[in-house]
């Protein structure tokens, strides 16, 4: 779920409303799809207490180490495409 549109329905639970699609996109602090928005609240009403298991996952921090070696395999995929490119 996205992190905005999780933390838009925290807040409207916080203040003892219930979540709907409205109320949620005036909550929103950056543009979302609306399809986004829809399924969150769908997920909300579908299972309430999904919103808090949600929230009590620790996020994942970046790992500049994996990050490194993500791209250093996209780098050398580009390196093996350009060099079959060149050969034709």
């Amino acid at each position: 779920m996205n992190s905005v549109v999780l933390d838009a329905i925290k807040a409207l639970l916080e203040e003892g409303k219930t979540p709907t699609v409205a109320l949620t996109k005036n909550r929103l602090t950056q543009p979302v799809p609306m399809p986004v928005i829809i399924a969150a609240v769908s997920q909300y009403k579908n299972n309430p207490d999904s919103i808090h298991s949600l929230t009590k996952q620790p996020t994942e921090q970046n790992n500049p180490c994996a990050d490194q070696k993500q791209l250093d395999r996209i780098e050398a995929k580009l390196d093996t495409l350009l060099a079959l490119l060149n050969k034709n």
